[in-house]
């Protein structure tokens, strides 16, 4: 069997589907969750008011989910402002 051929399925090859800005995107989401895991220990983090006490992970998971659909929704909205631009 060839690596080219198409998957018979959806039509596409493995190039296709991974291609470089893919596989970098997979390796630093691999590294950033590492990260976060690798951090256990219990931080106290002030919210404006209330002073919370989590695991050092939890928060910087949730900065790091913040932190992408904050680019997603950047990404999303310049191409909405483009495609309306070519109107």
């Amino acid at each position: 069997m060839s690596a080219d051929r198409a998957d018979k399925a959806t039509g596409r090859r493995w190039q296709d589907v991974l291609t470089p800005r893919r596989i970098i995107a997979l390796v630093l989401a691999a590294l950033a969750l590492v990260f976060i895991f690798e951090n256990t220990r219990q931080v106290r983090i002030r919210l404006i008011v209330p002073e919370v006490t989590m695991p050092l992970w939890a928060a910087l998971l949730i900065t790091f989910v913040a932190g992408l659909l904050c680019g997603l929704f950047a990404a999303w909205s310049g191409r909405r402002s483009r495609r309306r631009a070519r109107r």
